[in-house]
């Protein structure tokens, strides 16, 4: 890793840890200078605004959990399990929820709009693989799956990620999930617990 790389990486570092501790909002740019001990047009060479920055360190963390995930699919485990597995490792901890929550503000709905687009494109083949698994073992019984598989995350990303939703719209995801991937009547009940 080239030095101007290296820089660039540890800036990412001290502003995770800042916005952890701090929150998003409340941390400045010169927070991240002081720390870093550099001017501030240093840091304006690798970065044009602190919103970039945000997107960078949210880049960073899901490329962190995208490794878990991708870990996960190569497990020896049940699909069932690998599927919850999957899902768990991809949200933020409780400790990121600071930069979750500055996602969630309307300011960021563009930024919020890219994270998860950009996780769908790396849910759905790591997921598919999985599917496949499932249907190999006769679990599930479709065909489609990286359609069907981006249909249940754009659903499930729409009705359950501000946290507004019933238990009737849990119950409805579980039975479309069923359904759409061909599984028995209550085999991906687990969901359930994922949810909440």
């Amino acid at each position: 890793m080239k030095k101007g790389e290296r820089r660039k990486q540890e800036l990412l570092r001290i502003a995770y840890k800042q916005f952890l501790q701090k929150g998003y909002e409340e941390t400045s740019v010169d927070d991240i200078i002081a720390e870093a001990g550099i001017a501030k047009g240093t840091y304006y060479y690798y970065f044009e605004t602190k919103e970039q920055m945000l997107e960078e360190v949210i880049g960073m963390m899901i490329g962190q959990e995208t490794e878990a995930a991708r870990q996960i699919v190569q497990a020896q485990l049940p699909v069932h399990q690998k599927i919850a597995g999957i899902i768990a490792s991809l949200r933020p901890s409780r400790e990121e929820e600071p930069i979750e929550g500055a996602l969630m503000r309307p300011e960021n709905s563009m930024m919020h709009r890219r994270v998860r687009s950009r996780l769908v494109e790396i849910v759905v083949p790591l997921l598919s693989q999985v599917v496949e698994e499932g249907i190999r073992q006769g679990v599930f019984a479709c065909d489609n799956i990286p359609e069907r598989v981006r249909m249940l995350l754009t659903v499930s990303s729409e009705t359950f990620d501000e946290g507004r939703f019933t238990d009737r719209d849990v119950a409805v995801f579980v039975d479309m999930t069923e359904k759409l991937l061909g599984a028995r009547a209550g085999t991906m009940g687990f969901i359930r617990e994922l949810i909440r």
